[in-house]
């Protein structure tokens, strides 16, 4: 009797380790599908407390299909992997060698820098040298990378799917420009699901 109390209790405790503490507010769940040498799903959690324009931003450039079919042009191994490029890193454009020079039609983004640390699964958006300039493009960081803290605008972190932001293709040299790019085939927000 003894035996089975403590089994009883030692398979609750587990259930209640392995269950999430807090679920992820669908409204602020971007879901990306990632096809080429890396295939899955990534889930990001969106962070409108720390950045809400920029969130916004993503948001509303996932809802109107604009990421869809949009390369990770920008990959370096140990540091992070950038995609976003709606103008010039789409499948149609990719080619044309200016892939990670574009954005959206809106306007620039005024910065929203916090002291949300870029570790390992951290978004953030990706700027000119102007602080105020992000627009739609994104990295996901492969390893902490301190020096950006306070730098760029951290407006996610990856909950589901790092295995497959791990097996993004690379790119070559320090630019880290990708020839062969992986792409985000589908982005789209989880509660319009």
């Amino acid at each position: 009797m003894i035996r089975r109390a403590f089994l009883g209790a030692a398979a609750a405790a587990l259930a209640a380790f392995a269950a999430p503490a807090i679920a992820q507010d669908a409204e602020n769940t971007l879901l990306i599908d990632v096809a080429g040498e890396a295939n899955g799903t990534i889930t990001i959690e969106l962070l409108p407390d720390i950045a809400p324009q920029h969130v916004e931003r993503i948001k509303t450039l996932a809802r109107s299909g604009a990421y869809d079919d949009v390369a990770f042009h920008r990959v370096i191994d140990g540091f992070m992997a950038q995609t976003g490029d709606v103008e010039f890193a789409t499948r149609e454009k990719f080619g044309e060698g200016r892939a990670g020079t574009g954005g959206s039609d809106l306007p620039d983004l005024p910065a929203e820098f916090s002291d949300q640390p870029f570790e390992r699964g951290v978004v953030g958006m990706a700027r000119a040298q102007d602080p105020d300039s992000a627009n739609s493009q994104f990295f996901i960081m492969f390893a902490p990378g301190d020096f950006l803290n306070g730098q760029y605008t951290v407006v996610g972190r990856v909950t589901d799917g790092m295995e497959v932001v791990d097996q993004i293709r690379r790119g070559r040299g320090q630019s880290g420009a990708v020839t062969e790019p992986d792409y985000m085939t589908d982005v789209r927000i989880a509660s319009d699901e």
